[in-house]
């Protein structure tokens, strides 16, 4: 009784849900979905309307030409329908590398498909089924030059239908989950169309720039991008060029960057910040006891953090500069502004290591400035953390480095004046807004030495006002990048030896500390102890990495730092910070498995000094497409933006910056690589239209202060608009 009650109240709430469908509307009460579709549907991360349709296809199909099996031609995308004759699965010599066959009838002929490692076609697909498949066929010359298709698509074909599926039309591909193929997903964004709630939803994009851009209609646009109506607008939508495309791009932009700057707004006026007296003599006595001058581009961007820090506005700042530029200059130039104010300057890196070095750097020179500098670290004795805890909470360290331990909820502090973030994307967002929290507005400065591509910097770090340093100091040589293999080991070596004899030292960086049976890498640990006792046997090597203990680190590096060491064998560790102006030479050993910014970090661990510098990437076959892109855009160019470029172009933006990067709505149809004109034009409106309204209160938007409160609210965390 139970089970048909909670039936009838579904069907009833589902025709109750149907009746009044809106963008919130949950799918499991549209027509043709139910619970268990729904299911499948959330796998997608569908869970309303509005997520299905904006669920767009990635490719579509012509099917106005449906060929015959006889017709076919070699090497072009081309679809055929038939009968399955025969179905069958077959292991290759590689026993984990599977093969499904199947064999298509039709009139005038036979075609064999084959799909790689889908074993489960065997269960859906059955002899007798109609069926028609998209793909390109190829000449198997090791079988008898038969024709032979690898299908990117294929449908089945109900007994009731008299052609195929969408015969005569332009259809749409979409991406599938198992159990809800693109079919399914046309179908029900079909019906969606077919229901027209879509004609009675008032516009959210104001007036003025549909006018001023000729854009169509929402409804309009969502339609055609779903369902091409015709030839041209069907191969206009295979680039992304149709107006209904160029019309949802500028939407994803234009959304995205009203949200950025409502919180860019909203953190520079919710609270009043601390208003610096700039012109102090800190400054002065740090730059006379530096060995060099700066750079004109280390003055211009003083010059912008000066100008944030004297106004009474929180500063929020994104310092770009490449490996080597003088970052931490600057910084610690920002902080000794706040210091010098009576506040306290705290600086988060991403590695303990880095922060030892910069604690043991800093000392000296900040011991002249008497100020007092503190080190918190997860490695800290329990005793030493609690003495560094109650120094923190005192005011008693005026200058605080660390790790991530800074966002803890035990540090406090006594007058947080500025917070200093490097390497901001081995942070999330949650931890950069942690860490300011820990004072009363306090101002901001992040810092990257991995170049970000303007496009992306205006997405992701749209709500910071950018600096960047596009200089290097006077003297330095271009770095020389080579590529090797294994059979050029021998080469290689010779050339460490060269380097040493001629009084310079070398890096030798590995991707594991200890050898894994899983992978096929050469491990620190292993290779430190072959390289000392095989291979350089007259030479002192160190080892480091981020198992050893601080002081084991420390003595390390002050070993390598004072020449007794020539070759210093390590992780990764060293990929940030490290400052060893003697050492001429890095070899990146497995370079193939390493990312395109990664390596160009590794590499900028050389080149600090007035000598020729090399960087040595040692490549093990095989490496893939991908992987050789990388080591040739690190061959060719030691640009950091240019690289930065590349990374984004075989990486993706979903992928450049990972998952730390949370709090960033994802794009739905635009493509950064593709559409970086269009954000330039959507940042412009975005932010002229919150000039003339800042928190969205005229009538002509509250289509658009709807959209952003339904959808994004959470994710931008917008100010509160009513």
């Amino acid at each position: 009784m139970q089970t048909w009650y909670r039936s009838l109240l579904d069907q009833w709430n589902r025709k109750l849900m149907n009746s009044r469908i809106n963008w919130d509307t949950p799918l499991q009460y549209v027509k043709g979905v139910g619970p268990y579709k729904a299911s499948l549907l959330k796998k997608l991360g569908l869970t309303t309307v509005e997520d299905l349709l904006f669920y767009l296809p990635y490719r579509y199909e012509d099917r106005t030409t449906v060929k015959k099996i006889s017709q076919l031609t070699l090497d072009e995308v081309q679809m055929v329908s038939g009968t399955i004759k025969r179905v069958g699965s077959r292991t290759t010599s590689r026993k984990h590398f599977r093969i499904f066959e199947l064999i298509l009838e039709d009139e005038t002929g036979l075609l064999i498909c084959k799909w790689f490692n889908q074993p489960y076609l065997e269960k859906i697909l059955k002899p007798g089924e109609r069926m028609i498949l998209t793909g390109k066929v190829s000449l198997n010359r090791f079988e008898g030059n038969r024709f032979e298709m690898s299908p990117l698509s294929y449908e089945t074909i109900n007994e009731s239908e008299d052609r195929p599926v969408d015969h005569g039309k332009f259809v749409p591909v979409y991406h599938e989950t198992e159990g809800l193929s693109s079919k399914n997903l046309r179908m029900l964004v079909k019906s969606l169309f077919n229901e027209g709630f879509l004609q009675n939803e008032k516009e959210r994009l104001p007036a003025f720039l549909v006018e001023k851009f000729q854009f169509p209609s929402l409804s309009d646009a969502l339609r055609e991008i779903h369902f091409p109506s015709t030839r041209e607008l069907y191969l206009e939508a295979l680039e992304g060029r149709t107006i209904f495309q160029r019309r949802m791009v500028f939407e994803d932009f234009f959304y995205l960057e009203i949200g950025l700057t409502l919180r860019k707004n909203r953190n520079s006026h919710e609270d009043k910040g601390i208003s610096f007296n700039t012109e102090g003599v800190l400054e002065e006595k740090l730059l006379q006891s530096l060995s060099f001058q700066l750079t004109s581009a280390q003055h211009r961007v003083l010059q912008e953090i000066r100008r944030d820090m004297k106004s009474d506005l929180p500063m929020s700042r994104l310092l770009q500069g490449d490996v080597g530029s003088g970052k931490t200059v600057v910084a610690l130039i920002s902080m000794l502004i706040a210091v010098e104010n009576g506040y306290q300057a705290c600086l988060m890196v991403p590695t303990e290591i880095l922060a030892e070095q910069h604690y043991f750097n800093f000392q000296p020179l900040l011991r002249k400035l008497n100020i007092s500098t503190g080190l918190l670290t997860q490695s800290l004795s329990r005793k030493e953390q609690m003495t560094m805890l109650e120094e923190i909470a005192g005011g008693k360290s005026q200058l605080i480095i660390g790790t991530h331990s800074l966002v803890q909820d035990r540090v406090l502090f006594k007058n947080l004046g500025i917070t200093v973030i490097d390497e901001q994307h081995k942070f999330g967002v949650r931890q950069r807004l942690e860490l300011k929290k820990k004072g009363k507005s306090p101002d901001m400065l992040v810092m990257t030495a991995t170049p970000i591509p303007r496009t992306l910097a205006l997405t992701v770090y749209g709500d910071l006002d950018l600096s960047v340093l596009d200089e290097l100091p006077p003297g330095r040589k271009p770095i020389q990048t080579r590529l090797f293999y294994e059979k050029q080991r021998h080469a290689c070596y010779s050339f460490i030896e060269k380097e040493i004899r001629g009084g310079r030292q070398v890096y030798i960086v590995y991707p594991l500390i200890d050898e894994s049976e899983k992978l096929d890498l050469k491990a620190a640990v292993t290779m430190a102890e072959q390289l000392q006792n095989e291979i350089f046997p007259s030479f002192r090597i160190g080892l480091l990495h981020g198992k050893l203990k601080p002081e084991e680190k420390e003595k390390t590096m002050s070993a390598f730092k004072e020449k007794e060491l020539h070759i210093l064998v390590s992780t990764t560790v060293i990929e940030v910070g490290i400052d060893i102006s003697n050492a001429s030479l890095m070899v990146i050993e497995h370079a193939e498995r390493f990312g395109l910014a990664q390596l160009h970090q590794l590499r900028g661990r050389v080149g600090r000094g007035s000598f020729q510098s090399y960087c040595f990437l040692m490549a093990q076959y095989p490496v893939s497409d991908d992987g050789k892109r990388r080591l040739k855009a690190m061959v060719n160019s030691s640009n950091g933006f240019e690289l930065a470029e590349e990374d984004l172009s075989i990486r993706g933006p979903g992928e450049f910056f990972g998952t730390r990067q949370s709090g960033i709505p994802e794009l739905r149809v635009a493509n950064l690589l593709r559409d970086g004109k269009m954000l330039e034009v959507a940042r412009e409106e975005a932010i002229s239209l919150l000039r003339r309204d800042p928190l969205l209160e005229l009538s002509e938007h509250q289509g658009l202060r709807e959209f952003l409160l339904r959808r994004w609210k959470d994710k931008l965390d917008l100010i509160s608009m009513g």
